[in-house]
């Protein structure tokens, strides 16, 4: 079906002009535009100067010295950034299809595409990068604004109206609760507050049958910014279009126009999807080769008072619910709604049923996958709140622009009344919520009332609508401000070090540092934030991404080093023979536990080179028992430890379980966070060792408290979930004998080889002993070495195997490399000189296929179209003044 209009084209322009609502005329002359661009612009300042209020108040960022860097937004947000700023510089190793410094080398356009796509990012380079922290609170204050201005067009569309009231609804949308719960720790997702406003514009122009192109610029903007949230709000206008379609007897026509604006709007979603294909190609397969995440299991529907009190602005409620408030003026206007006469009772019918069954599908796990692209999230369910929000303001504006009369105003209150006192006991009704509802609802009621009593007085008209405007504004600066003032108190909330002295004071060490690429200068597992590679600079394991390729998680873990959530957040190796293995020349060690945050200290080892060659084959798994230490040696080439059997040799006595030992199930002494158990609350065993060797310990699912030679550890593992790291028990005493003692709570499990001894100096001559190349260079995702002539072997990468690697050996075909203990490994034929690799991002070639073929058909179409208007050549309408004139 052609997306062109079909009839001439003096007719399309006529109905398109006659049918533009006011306030949304395309006039182009400076002042009219002005005038157009009035409204929104109210909309984006109002909004923006409320959210900067309520900072300013709670002392957040960047208005005080409350850090705003909490959960997500500190762990991954900022660093991010900071990649980008390095990128934007040139300051980092690596380029946008690789990473080298987290996960000891990952892919990273997959990250690129979903946390950096917000055009708002690309404002961190104008920054210095000790202030990254304030570009990404632009970003998130900027996409309020755009949001908020957007839908200030789209509520002219779908009724002509005043342009102040438009924005005074639309400041409710910028500042709903999904922004001041969800998407402000994740300034990705705030580009889906612009997407929505976004294509229901798109949708709106498939309604009047024009500018198909530019529409489907518009899908191809929301997708490429964040195709998540663009996915979500896609679904949420196609069912806008659908109730515009069945209640509005003007739109749509007979059951022939419904299905033309269907098909065009079907066609205008595909090319623009088609025009961002990369972000979607590239970030799928990445997910395809991702670790799975712990398995989500959705609780269950919040109680249906929970989930109508999220209706009431200013609170932050317990219990998980959909955040769906929109402000106190849209909450008094939805609830009148009903009962507003002028509007056709098909359309309140129609836009009720809408609203109710969209806050439904959140509490419902067969439409919350739906939502979801068909997987369950963890963390929240319900991150799709803000299209509920934006469908909330539309029914308002509705409302609105059929002038309500003072009674059914009234009905509104009462209806909301007797939503505060049904809710009176939820947790998220407070003091802040009484004040906000009932306090600014009387003003804002007032206004109302006032508005639609005054007629024509325009000087009364203007003093109500300066009331409204400031009830409207202060009530939403008060509501960001309480809710903030909530989280507060919520220990999951702690902000994390990002840019600070102490951490930029790390940066700095790091750089000094350098020697890449002869060794890596790792950042260690210390955790200014869960990536601190992107936050700091250097080379480490450490790396928290949805894409963690399941090659790294599994590589990493299964050499020794720890992981979180299931190995979506790797970490650096706090063993000698780990950071030896990886390259690692230099690294921070965590402080002793207890100890104080912040302080940390530098271990230097000697690290193998990134590329080794092996002459001959490589060795088998062995024979013996397939534990840490001996995977380790395999990679190594040599061995290096001594592993005895723990004995059991005091405190309670543990249990035969294969391979180990079930402890007894004894609770832990209540004591501080930093304090640890005495050794005689847990079972002590023994083993004997070399005496001068450094006796490590290794028991990944152990959640407990761990003691030897050297002092004391906290483990923190829990089976599939957390895995402890390979780390260090002290040194054997003179009498050989090792005692180490473990405590835990329920059965907690020890191996039996739990405990390694390694012998620094046999590991000093395995390091000594490899063969690296003549020359190594590395680029932005390249990878090149000069090797010395010999037998035939293989060359090891210290690389974790992912896919989309390609090889080639003196100038030969690029062939997929193979795996080594979890590392890249290249077949070297005798004589071997020369060894280049490259990583190209699986599903990019797909992706610009694909946006090729978009581009040609949206190409097609706008020449298409140009021949048709040359064709006709249409003498513009005329309109008077008077019948056309834009609302500010």
């Amino acid at each position: 079906m052609s997306p062109t209009p079909s009839a001439p084209q003096e007719g399309v322009r006529a109905r398109e002009v006659a049918r533009t609502p006011s306030g949304a005329t395309c006039a182009t002359s400076p002042a009219g535009i002005r005038r157009w661009l009035a409204a929104p612009g109210l909309a984006a300042l109002l909004s923006m100067g409320a959210y900067c209020l309520a900072l300013a108040v709670h002392g957040s960022y960047p208005f005080g010295p409350r850090p705003r860097s909490v959960n997500d937004l500190g762990n991954q947000f900022v660093p991010f950034h900071a990649r980008l700023w390095d990128l934007l510089h040139g300051g980092t190793h690596g380029d946008l299809f690789f990473n080298w410094g987290s996960g000891y080398g990952v892919p990273f356009l997959a990250d690129f595409v979903t946390y950096l796509m917000n055009p708002f990012s690309l404002l961190v380079g104008v920054f210095p990068r000790a202030l990254v922290d304030l570009p990404v609170f632009l970003v998130t204050l900027l996409s309020i604004g755009l949001g908020a201005a957007l839908m200030t067009v789209l509520l002219g569309r779908l009724r002509p109206g005043p342009g102040v009231l438009r924005a005074l609804l639309a400041v409710g949308y910028g500042l709903c609760a999904w922004v001041l719960n969800d998407g402000y720790a994740d300034p990705m997702w705030m580009w889906g507050l612009v997407s929505l406003p976004l294509l229901g514009i798109a949708a709106d122009w498939c309604l009047r049958r024009v500018r198909w192109v530019t529409g489907t610029l518009l899908v191809a903007v929301a997708f490429a910014g964040n195709f998540y949230t663009a996915a979500m709000a896609t679904l949420a206008t196609g069912l806008v279009l659908a109730v515009r379609l069945t209640t509005h007897a003007d739109e749509g026509a007979d059951a022939g126009g419904r299905l033309r604006v269907v098909g065009r709007a079907a066609g205008m979603t595909a090319a623009g999807v088609a025009l961002a294909a990369p972000v979607l190609t590239v970030s799928l397969r990445a997910s395809r080769f991702a670790q799975p995440p712990p398995t989500a299991v959705y609780g269950g529907r919040p109680p249906l008072l929970d989930q109508l009190a999220q209706l009431l602005p200013g609170g932050h409620g317990d219990v998980p619910a959909p955040n769906v408030f929109v402000g106190v003026p849209a909450l008094l206007l939805v609830a009148a709604f009903p009962f507003v006469r002028a509007v056709p009772a098909r359309v309140r019918i129609g836009w009720s049923l809408l609203a109710v069954g969209i806050g439904a599908s959140f509490v419902w796990k067969p439409t919350i996958l739906l939502w979801h692209g068909l997987a369950l999230p963890n963390g929240s369910p319900y991150r799709a709140a803000f299209v509920l929000s934006g469908v909330l303001v539309m029914i308002a504006w509705l409302a609105l622009a059929h002038r309500p009369r003072a009674r059914e105003l009234a009905a509104g209150a009462a209806l909301v009344a007797v939503l505060l006192g049904c809710c009176r006991n939820r947790s998220s009704v407070g003091g802040a919520t009484w004040l906000v509802v009932a306090g600014g609802g009387a003003v804002v009621l007032a206004a109302l009332v006032a508005l639609a009593r005054l007629g024509g007085r325009p000087r009364a008209r203007l003093a109500a609508t300066a009331v409204l405007a400031g009830a409207a504004t202060l009530t939403a600066a008060y509501t960001a401000f309480s809710v903030a003032a909530v989280r507060d108190g919520i220990p999951w909330f702690r902000p994390k070090l990002t840019m600070t002295e102490g951490s930029l004071a790390t940066r700095r060490g790091l750089i000094a540092r350098d020697d890449w690429p002869r060794s890596r200068t790792d950042p260690g597992p210390h955790e200014y934030a869960n990536n601190d590679p992107l936050l700091l600079g250097g080379e480490g394991g450490a790396y928290y991404s949805s894409y963690v390729p399941v090659a790294t998680a599994r590589a990493l873990h299964g050499l020794g080093a720890g992981w979180y959530i299931r190995g979506r957040h790797t970490l650096s190796f706090e063993d000698p023979v780990g950071r030896a293995l990886m390259g690692v020349s230099s690294a921070q060690s965590m402080p002793p536990a207890g100890g104080p945050r912040g302080r940390y200290t530098v271990v230097h080892d000697r690290p193998a080179p990134l590329v080794t060659v092996r002459r001959g084959p490589l060795p088998g798994p062995g024979s013996g028992p397939d534990t840490v230490f001996a995977r380790q040696e395999r990679v190594l080439g040599a061995r290096v430890y001594e592993v005895p059997r723990l004995v059991p040799a005091a405190g309670p006595a543990p249990e035969r379980a294969p391979g180990g030992w079930l402890l007894p199930d004894r609770p832990l002494p209540a004591a501080d966070a930093g304090a640890l158990a005495a050794p005689n609350a847990g079972t002590a065993f023994t083993a004997r060792c070399t005496p001068g060797s450094v006796a490590l310990w290794y028991a990944p699912w152990f959640g407990g408290e761990v003691g030897g030679p050297g002092g004391t550890a906290r483990a923190v593992g829990r089976w599939d979930v957390t895995a402890n790291p390979l780390g260090r028990l002290g040194t054997v005493p003179a009498d050989g004998v090792v005692r180490v003692w473990f405590a835990g709570q329920g059965r907690p499990y020890v191996p039996e080889r739990a405990v390694g001894c390694l012998s620094p100096g046999r590991l000093d001559a395995a390091v000594r002993a490899l063969e690296g190349p003549v020359r190594l260079t590395a680029g932005g995702h390249e990878l090149t070495a000069t090797l010395r002539p010999g037998a035939a072997g293989t060359a090891v990468l210290a690389l974790p195997a992912v896919p989309g690697w390609g090889c080639s050996v003196d100038g030969g075909p690029d062939r997929a490399p193979g795996a080594f203990g979890g590392l890249l490994a290249v077949p070297l034929a005798r004589g071997a000189t020369l060894l280049s690799c490259a990583y190209t991002p699986p599903g990019l070639a797909a992706g610009l296929a694909t946006s090729g073929a978009g581009v040609l058909v949206v190409g097609a179409v706008a020449g298409a179209a140009r021949v048709r208007r040359g064709r006709w050549r249409p003498t513009p309408p005329s309109f008077s003044n008077s019948a056309f004139r834009p609302n500010s």
